[in-house]
Order: C-alpha cells, then sequence, then structure tokens
C-alpha cells in the first residue's frame, strides 16, 4: 500500500476512536458555535504532534537499522493491541459518544478546551507521536513525507467533518450499533496495518 494511503487510513483508524476532542467538535457542530474554530484548533494540534511523531521519532528512528526494527516492531504491538480491543468493542457493544452540553462560550474557551483535550490528552500524545511516528520509521524521506500528509489529511477531514456535519452525524454517533459497526472496521484497519508492517521490516 502507497505511505500516503496507509497513512489516511492509520490516522482515520486513530481519530475516529471515542474520544474528548471528538465529543468536543461535534458539540460545537451540534450547537452551531464556533465549531469551525473547534475543529480548526484540533486539527492544528494534531498536525503538530504528528509532525513531531513523523519527522521527529520517525526520523530519529529511520537512522539506525535496529532502532527502526524495535520502533516498527513496538508500532505493530500498538496496533494489534488498538486493533484488538476495538474489535472487543465491537463485539460486547456498549460505546456511545455522548455530546450533551453546550460546549465552550467564548473564542479563547474553545481554543483553550481544544488545546487541553489535545497537548494535555495521554491517549492523543500515544496515538499521535509514539504510535504512528513508529509506524513511520521504516519508509524513505519521501515515503514518510507521504505518510504524514496521509496521516494530517485524515486529522482534517475527520474534524471538519464532524464541525460541519454535527447536527446530522451526533444522532447516529450517539447510538452504540452505530459504533459497534465503527469499531470493528477501526480494529480490522489497524491489525492490516500491523501486518504490513511487520511483513516490511527488514532485519539488520
Amino acid at each position: 500500500m502507497p505511505p500516503f494511503l496507509r497513512g489516511l487510513g492509520l490516522g482515520l483508524s486513530l481519530i475516529v476512536a471515542i474520544g474528548p476532542q471528538n465529543a468536543f467538535v461535534l458539540r460545537h457542530g451540534l450547537t452551531r458555535r464556533f465549531a469551525l474554530l473547534a475543529a480548526l484548533a484540533c486539527a492544528l494540534c494534531d498536525t503538530l504532534l504528528i509532525t513531531l511523531g513523523v519527522l521527529g521519532v520517525g526520523g530519529l528512528l529511520a537512522g539506525h537499522a535496529a532502532l527502526v526494527l524495535a520502533g516498527t516492531v513496538v508500532g505493530a504491538a500498538f496496533l494489534t493491541w488498538y486493533g484488538l480491543r476495538a474489535l472487543r468493542g465491537a463485539w460486547v457493544g456498549g460505546a456511545a459518544l455522548h455530546v450533551g452540553g453546550a460546549g465552550a462560550g467564548t473564542p479563547g474557551a474553545v481554543v483553550g478546551t481544544a488545546l487541553g483535550f489535545s497537548l494535555l490528552n495521554p491517549h492523543a500524545l500515544l496515538d499521535t507521536v509514539v504510535l504512528i511516528g513508529g509506524a513511520s520509521a521504516g519508509l524513505s524521506g519521501s515515503g514518510r513525507t507521504a505518510f504524514l500528509l496521509g496521516t494530517v489529511l485524515a486529522s482534517w477531514a475527520w474534524f471538519f467533518t464532524l464541525a460541519l456535519a454535527g447536527r446530522a452525524l451526533a444522532p447516529v454517533m450517539a447510538r452504540p450499533g452505530a459504533w459497534r459497526v465503527l469499531d470493528a472496521l477501526i480494529g480490522l484497519t489497524l491489525l492490516g496495518t500491523a501486518v504490513g508492517l511487520l511483513l516490511g521490516l527488514r532485519l539488520p
């Protein structure tokens, strides 16, 4: 699979999972209050973290064959764990995205809340900097750039979709059944990406 499409698929698989960023943006999309600002703030934060992961962590690992091997194996392990957890969620069910509440009331509060959800969220840091960075370690310079563009595009597309289609998406995404289907797709995509990483390994 081309690096751009791999990055796009991995980015969507990680970002679509239920989390505070999604609830925050969807809430503003639902109320039509600063929805685009909320999406922009979250997307910019993700872009920063993904860039640090791919060009920082991924670039550091890429210079050393042993580190590439370790980073790829660790990344594949994380993806496998995430994928199995998503499949378990699809099997068990019960997950739903709750978007109640009024949301932040001023532009400054919107940006501040988005920064908190994005930069102070351990899961977001793990996904963007560590996991995505490790997944890009085995790529060449141009491949890593294409991978970066794919993951960043996934983030921007998802957040602005939530903001612009909040009223239409909220009732659907509040249903546990919809998330069971989504979890199944996420799990299969993550497991497929993990297998692809391991198959592309080059032993030092």
